[in-house]
């Protein structure tokens, strides 16, 4: 049965201004150390010299005149999204204290206010830094001598309403027919937000004074609207545009912005995800109520359901008005795949509403359950076949999900599901190989408040025997948690070693709620030789109790031996074949993390995959690995104790668990 315009559909679109004019995060970019980062470049261009801000390994060097400062007491992906709404104005506060040459060292969730060569201010934030590479996101207010001129209309991005997919990446363009965004500054009025239109009067072509071009291969058309705010527009791909790259232009107020560069394709789904972001839990509606799934609502295996989003193709019929009349399947995907088992595609086509698609698939009999299965599909003809859409996660199983491998009981999701505080600890053992040389062993401890969603959307969860790849603008969990206090905290081996136990350090003053055994004036391990080794053993850990979390003891054990990844000699991976791994040991009934990662001039890609440790080995499917770019990368294969909980006054969920990872540094992607 196809059910169109379902009541689903109409709220998932009333929800969408709200859900997505909070997510304005601009140009995501990783740089190496020793690179330079062009603050100007709307795709955050990357290179050796030049360029506004050098990348040092330790911190930011200010190229040439551009200057900068931290602003104090100012971090997170929520804060900088506020700041940058408000616009240039919201940094003119700083403007006298733009002196800064450099900014050291650097931690994560930093804002760092700045203006560039060409005298534009604008706002950056450490997504996350290490002593080889840091993810940033920025945006430039094109405020002084820059292409702009003085508070015209600024883009900033231009994306996939449901995906996010960020520029660079090989399927980030902008299908035919589908809906999109352009986020940026000053591109409609401030104090107005026009917003869905009746379906009577179809959608239009300028809204709250704005008015959009995109031109490809010398032709120009005009998009229609969703909505419009000053921020971020929401749109539809005329189909008639030629396919191709090409500009997209803002005009407001007399004003027209600078030329952001966009592919339009024919056809590049994306999948819309509960919480707006493009990833995490997806939307999946029931095919006969419209009701949708959820954690404590799970989709059986063999169900039929409905799952939404846009890119499917063009329907020039379609682009403007609502209807359903003389509906017509639209093949824009070859293949669905839920917990890496192939779906059956019943139907794909329009859903009654301008560029929004639906899909009817029968979820197979035989898809593993969890709550976190993933779910992505593969691109049917034209210059994007082949390619993935985005990565999400849906609920399989009846009733409340369970994943007790990752640790997720039925009834602990039940219990935190909707709690706005999730106050989770965590204590681990790691014992990692790199490139084959001596292991590294350490001890660590987090404890930390967020909420459930932030949680499982932004952690990049995924259940046992799926894989994701990260290719959007989300901002990572820690950026949308707090630290908690708990107090000292000790590790005891079952070695004869010492010292024994050894005192975790407080990392409070850079990672909030983070404890370790570094010692944070030389970054050494205070881990005595011997203290974890291929004959694993029970390790516990004592907290004394802090402000925020009680006393508590825990445990956990490795097998005797550790897990060994057989075949960590790989040098190469042909992505068209995907990749297989293989290994030995492992404790009973885990799981094996396998991540692979290569950047190339445009970006940097990377896929991760759970698999049950009991086979021995698995192959990450070809539509996976052909995800990350032909270039220089790395792969690395873990494996997890079975997390074992613990209880302490102040968290809501404390668990242990033991890690083994082995990396390979020199694997080439072709």
């Amino acid at each position: 049965m196809i059910r169109l315009r379902n009541s689903g559909i109409a709220t998932l679109i009333l929800l969408l201004p709200a859900a997505l004019s909070a997510n304005v995060t601009g140009t995501n970019v990783t740089v190496n150390s020793g690179q330079t980062v062009n603050l100007e470049s709307s795709s955050g261009s990357v290179g050796s010299g030049g360029g506004d801000i050098l990348f040092t390994g330790t911190g930011i060097s200010f190229q040439t005149s551009a200057k900068g400062i931290a602003i104090p007491g100012q971090s997170g992906a929520s804060t900088f999204n506020s700041l940058v709404s408000i616009g240039a104005s919201g940094f003119s506060a700083f403007s006298s204290a733009f002196s800064s040459s450099s900014i050291t060292p650097l931690t994560n969730g930093e804002i760092i206010a700045y203006k560039t060569n060409a005298g534009n201010t604008g706002a950056l934030l450490i997504n996350s830094v290490s002593s080889s590479s840091m993810n940033i996101q920025f945006v430039t207010f094109e405020t002084g001598s820059g292409s702009g001129g003085g508070g015209g209309p600024v883009i900033t991005s231009v994306l996939n309403n449901y995906g996010l997919i960020s520029s660079g990446f090989a399927n980030s363009g902008i299908a035919l027919g589908s809906l999109f965004i352009i986020k940026g500054s000053g591109m409609a009025s401030a104090t107005s937000v026009s917003s869905l239109q009746s379906s009577a009067a179809g959608l239009p072509t300028t809204l709250n004074g704005a008015s959009v071009s995109v031109t490809v291969n010398g032709t120009t058309t005009h998009p229609v609207f969703y909505y419009a705010e000053d921020i971020q527009l929401a749109l539809v791909m005329p189909s008639n545009t030629p396919t191709g790259t090409g500009t997209v232009t803002v005009t407001y107020n007399g004003q027209t912005s600078n030329a952001f560069n966009i592919t339009v394709v024919s056809n590049g789904f994306n999948f819309a995800t509960y919480y707006g972001n493009g990833s995490g839990l997806g939307i999946a509606t029931n095919v006969n109520t419209g009701a949708f799934y959820n954690y404590t609502n799970s989709i059986p295996p063999g169900t039929t359901v409905v799952l939404w989003g846009s890119g499917l193709g063009g329907d020039a019929t379609r682009d403007t008005t609502f209807s359903t009349a003389n509906i017509a399947s639209i093949p824009g995907l070859s293949a669905i795949y839920v917990g890496g088992v192939r779906a059956t595609i019943q139907y794909q086509g329009p859903s009654g509403y301008p560029g929004v698609n639906q899909i009817n698939v029968l979820i197979d009999p035989s898809t593993p359950t969890g709550c976190f299965v993933s779910v992505t599909g593969v691109t049917a003809g034209g210059a994007q076949a082949g390619m993935t859409t985005n990565f999400m996660t849906l609920p399989i199983g009846t009733g409340t999900c369970s994943d007790p491998a990752l640790g997720y009981s039925s009834s602990l999701v039940n219990s935190v599901n909707s709690n706005a505080n999730f106050k989770n600890g965590y204590t681990f053992m790691l014992y990692s190989v790199t490139d084959g040389q001596t292991p590294l062993t350490e001890a660590a401890a987090s404890f930390l408040n967020y909420s459930f969603s932030s949680f499982t959307n932004q952690a990049k969860i995924v259940s046992v025997g799926g894989c994701y790849v990260e290719e959007n603008d989300s901002s990572s969990a820690l950026s949308a948690a707090t630290g908690l206090d708990a107090g000292s905290i000790s590790v005891t081996s079952p070695n004869s070693v010492s010292p024994n136990p050894v005192n975790l350090a407080s990392l409070a003053s850079f990672l909030p709620g983070f404890y370790g055994s570094v010692n944070t004036s030389t970054g050494a391990s205070t881990l005595p030789a011997g203290f974890l080794t291929q004959a694993g053993g029970t390790f516990t850990f004592a907290g004394a109790g802090g402000k925020d979390v009680g006393a508590f003891n825990s445990s956990l054990t490795f097998p005797t031996p550790l897990m060994t990844w057989t075949n960590a000699s790989i040098t190469s991976v042909t992505r068209s074949q995907g990749a297989t791994v293989t290994w030995s040991g492992g404790a009973p009934g885990t799981y094996v993390t396998i991540t692979g990662s290569a950047t190339s001039t445009n970006y940097t890609g990377s896929f991760t995959c759970l698999a049950p440790v009991a086979p021995g080995t698995f192959t990450v499917p070809p539509y996976i690995v052909s995800t990350v770019p032909a270039a220089n990368g790395s792969m690395t294969v873990s494996n997890s104790t079975v997390p074992n909980p613990f209880t302490a006054t102040g968290l809501d969920y404390g668990y242990s668990v033991g890690i083994v990872t082995y990396t390979n540094s020199s694997v080439t992607y072709k």
